[in-house]
């Protein structure tokens, strides 16, 4: 709860208000990194207490209402108002004022005797956790000087290794090849790119380093040390790599066929692909590699081996839980990564989606898939939300869709939005909800969540498991409206999916959401909801 507590509200302050984002930004690295540490380190006591907790309505209808009232104000003030409310100091006051709903949702949440319990209880944890979080902070500045263009030309080291490998690689595939060392430009005079620092592989780096040191810390029981240890060297290396690869495809590709696929499909897309590729590379090399994983006790016999190995191991129906979800996310990197601004391929998310679905049907027809009133009318209220911020600001965000679609024939054209529309309100509502719902938000409860009953979840799996859904409507890291707008969204699914225990609501919910934002887009044209 406290993880989700603190992401939602980081969104809300920095995406939302727009007051003061560099202390914001720097509040919510300390105060995420903190709850991190403290919730790692006292997971063993956490979890040793079991007690039920009074929920105070009351107190969270107060946290909602300023909630409310936080959205209102902002609305409000980007249509040009006058005097001290819409002022930069008056929304300064508002926005400290409305921070009271902190205080309001964690006394809703747990009473004020537990907060103080707990406390004592954990006494030095939250001093380790402050300074693990101011620390993260002030590490924050060297890192950052790693790839930005101000710092010396010492910190430019992966740009330049990068810059210089990738010259004997595109002379022989690129006739006609340029580079220009001083500007760091590599290409040909049909299309050329900068490879800034940024483009050095330094994010990718960053994200193996922290997931191989994440996995092997939560796996430790399980793996050898230090010979696992050397896997993080050989990962890093691998997405410096691929990130070469990356860059030289990039730069074939918008010489010999599309700039605007390269610079949209390849530049934005792939680079996840790859880091997903080392990722589950990764995971598998920690499953298989014998030197790497601990031997067996020798004096077990062979059922207690298979009966360890069962019991460390995911539930088997996992896959049909996770598995169609995946195939929608594959396919979108696919169908990104060979398209420029207009995804032509985008049918090929459906296909994969509607092909897993059937292939695990038989589990999955299991699920309770009825529902009743309350699902279509949950959906409405989340569309409304949505499209709250647009519509009270009388201005929609400019896309390119619309145009791209009108270039195309009328065939063309109601064959890709038929698909579209299917897609939002049969197969991404089912594969999402099954994937965030059905499994994520049981899983943070139990190993073997399908034992887990819908009506048994509580707030911390709710919590954590909308904030990753909110995440995944992130639109680039800078976009904290869709992750706030998201997580409240992934709230009101899982809250009819407890309310009435049938996955049915859920899903329908879900639909109903997307099929009015999708007649929203045809009616209105705001092609930038989709």
């Amino acid at each position: 709860m406290l993880a989700a507590l603190g992401a939602f509200e980081g969104a809300f302050v920095v995406g939302v208000l727009k007051v003061g984002p560099d202390l914001h930004s720097h509040l919510v690295l300390i105060v995420a990194v903190a709850l991190g540490v403290f919730l790692t380190l006292g997971h063993p006591w956490l979890k040793s207490q079991s007690e039920d907790l009074p929920f105070g309505s009351a107190l969270f209808g107060g946290y909602l209402l300023l909630l409310a009232i936080g959205i209102v104000s902002r609305v409000l003030s980007v249509q040009s108002g006058t005097g001290f409310l819409f002022s930069h100091a008056g929304a300064l006051a508002a926005s400290y004022l409305l921070l009271l709903r902190i205080p309001l949702v964690l006394l809703a949440c747990i009473p004020m005797n537990i907060w103080g319990r707990m406390f004592r209880a954990t006494s030095p944890l939250w001093l380790y956790s402050s300074l693990a979080g101011v620390s993260a902070w002030a590490l924050g500045f060297p890192i950052r000087s790693l790839y930005e263009e101000s710092s010396a030309a010492s910190s430019h080291f992966l740009q330049v290794l990068t810059f210089r490998s990738l010259e004997p690689i595109l002379r022989l595939i690129l006739p006609g090849f340029a580079p220009d060392s001083a500007t760091y430009t590599i290409g040909t005079p049909r299309f050329s790119v900068v490879v800034l620092p940024s483009c050095s592989g330094m994010e990718g780096l960053g994200l193996v380093l922290v997931f191989t040191a994440v996995w092997l810390w939560y796996h430790r029981k399980e793996c050898r040390f230090p010979q696992a240890l050397l896997l993080i060297p050989v990962a890093l290396v691998a997405i410096w790599v691929l990130n070469i690869v990356r860059l030289c495809v990039l730069t074939y590709i918008g010489d010999k066929i599309s700039p605007e696929i390269a610079l949209v499909g390849i530049h934005s897309h792939v680079g996840w692909i790859t880091f997903i590729v080392v990722a589950l590379t990764f995971f598998m090399a920690t499953q298989r590699l014998s030197w790497v994983q601990k031997d067996p006790s020798p004096v077990l016999s062979a059922e207690a081996l298979a009966e360890r190995r069962a019991h460390r191991g995911e539930s088997p129906v996992i896959r049909a839980y996770l598995v169609p979800f995946l195939a929608i996310l594959a396919a979108s990197f696919v169908s990104k990564s060979a398209s420029g601004y207009f995804e032509w391929l985008y049918p090929l998310r459906f296909v994969a989606a509607i092909a897993a679905l059937r292939f695990f049907w038989p589990e999955l027809k299991k699920l309770n898939w009825r529902f009743g009133w309350l699902a279509p009318v949950t959906g409405a209220a989340v569309f409304v939300m949505w499209i709250a911020p647009s519509w009270l600001a009388h201005q929609h965000a400019e896309s390119s869709l619309g145009s791209s679609l009108a270039a195309l024939s009328p065939a063309a054209r109601w064959a890709w939005i038929a698909v579209r529309v299917a897609a939002a309100v049969i197969t991404v509502p089912m594969a999402e909800e099954l994937a965030f719902r059905g499994y994520l938000a049981r899983r943070f409860v139990n190993r073997e969540f399908e034992t887990v009953s819908f009506f048994h979840l509580t707030v911390l799996p709710v919590g954590l498991s909308s904030v990753i859904f909110g995440l995944m409507h992130m639109q680039n890291l800078g976009d904290w409206r869709h992750l706030m707008l998201g997580t409240v969204a992934g709230f009101a699914f899982a809250l009819v999916l407890r309310w009435k225990g049938r996955m049915g609501d859920a899903a329908v919910a879900h639909a109903t959401s997307n099929l009015l934002l999708a007649l929203w887009v045809l009616i209105l044209g705001d092609w930038a909801q989709w």
